[in-house]
């Protein structure tokens, strides 16, 4: 079975979709079949692959959503694209058990098809982030090196925590990772040694610093190792892939 991975914060701005994105790649440059699954109404996950937002979410259907998965511009990596209808955002946020029992299912419908799949979540800690959070078996956590990195991840953390309680320990936590990251600052080193002695090893030795291509990567449709492959995000993501693959 495959790895499902929630990519979650509940602060805007942290790289929560510049690291679903680049992470998916990542895995599938690693010829690991990889699926993005877009969960967040803005569908900048969707955007960043260079694909339109869908007018109907698969995942608020009973039917299959293997006809609503789409190929990307990368080999192993395919996409399920988020929705914009406010129908589907509302039915997808419903505050029910269905609901989240229907992404659940869906999702296990085609992880025997998949190595891994990736979702991107609303910058929130919602019903539709803790639809995802039942479906997956993995949460990873960006975190800004930055004054509120900590600020609302107590809440976040007890959230996941219900979650891993109610699922009988099916998802665990797969990480957390600091983003926007600048050794030259005194704050990031502060915030560094904060987020490692508070949370120890399940921090990813791998850091994502501030890189203008990350940045500049979706508005091309491109992840940042199509975009430039060369840069210091393309070299941070790849370290990442390799400390996600060691985890399994």
């Amino acid at each position: 079975m495959g790895r499902i991975l929630c990519v979650v914060n509940q602060k805007g701005g942290v790289g929560k979709t510049t690291t679903a994105v680049n992470l998916a790649s990542a895995l599938a440059m690693a010829n690991q079949s990889c699926l993005l699954l877009d969960m967040d109404p803005q569908c900048n996950a969707t955007g960043s692959l260079g694909c339109e937002p869908t007018t109907g979410h698969a995942l608020v259907s009973d039917a299959s959503i293997d006809g609503a998965i789409v190929e990307t511009k990368q080999t192993q990596l395919r996409l399920l694209p988020g929705s914009r209808t406010f129908q589907d955002v509302d039915l997808l946020a419903t505050a029910d058990d269905q609901q989240a029992d229907r992404v659940r299912k869906h999702l296990d419908s085609v992880i025997d098809h998949y190595d891994f799949v990736l979702i991107d979540c609303p910058p929130s800690v919602g019903e539709l982030t803790q639809s995802a959070l039942v479906a997956s078996t993995e949460v990873l956590i960006p975190i800004q090196c930055e004054y509120f990195a900590m600020e609302g991840l107590t809440q976040l953390i007890k959230t996941i925590k219900r979650v891993i309680v109610a699922t009988d320990g099916r998802l665990t936590f797969g990480g957390i990772l600091l983003t926007m990251y600048d050794p030259s600052l005194e704050l990031t080193r502060e915030v560094d040694q904060e987020v490692r002695e508070f949370f120890g090893d399940i921090v990813f030795e791998s850091v994502v610093p501030r890189d203008v291509s990350l940045s500049e990567a979706p508005s091309h449709g491109k992840s940042v190792f199509q975009y430039a492959p060369r840069s210091r995000g393309a070299y941070a993501y790849t370290q990442l892939c390799m400390e996600v693959l060691q985890r399994d």
